[in-house]
């Protein structure tokens, strides 16, 4: 964990370059801070996802409208003014990618921050934290 979900229409892949949004979220992530400096989000456990939704409809159908919504998963001990910090982080972040593109077309994106409180069972196999880890 952290994991980054996107779901999209897929009305938007034609105009954008989502592997692009995923990068720049990404590296949002890794550039949140805690209330003490530190990194928030481990480098080798930062995932950025986008799924374009198979069947949508967003608002009444009259225009091709699209919809961006990031689902951002994240342990649980954090303040609350660093979960403000990464949601803010993953909002400006694709409010900037979708910027340009915004100006030609109707866009809604929607941010949220989930946190794991109660984990029933959180397993994990990886050989990438190890590459990132400091000696």
């Amino acid at each position: 964990m952290p994991h980054l979900v996107i779901l999209y229409t897929p009305n938007l892949d034609a105009a954008t370059d989502m592997t692009a949004l995923c990068r720049t979220l990404a590296d949002a992530m890794l550039a949140v801070r805690d209330d003490d400096g530190r990194q928030v989000f481990p480098t080798g456990g930062t995932r950025v996802l986008a799924y374009p939704a198979a069947h949508f409809a967003v608002a009444d159908g009259k225009q091709d409208y699209a919809f961006v919504y990031l689902n951002l998963r994240m342990a649980n001990g954090r303040s609350d003014a660093t979960k403000k910090r990464a949601g803010d982080a993953i909002l400006a972040g694709a409010t900037a990618h979708f910027s340009s593109l915004m100006q030609s077309r109707l866009i809604g994106i929607t941010a949220q921050v989930d946190e794991s409180p109660g984990q029933v069972f959180d397993g994990k196999h990886s050989n990438l934290h190890p590459l990132f880890q400091k000696s």
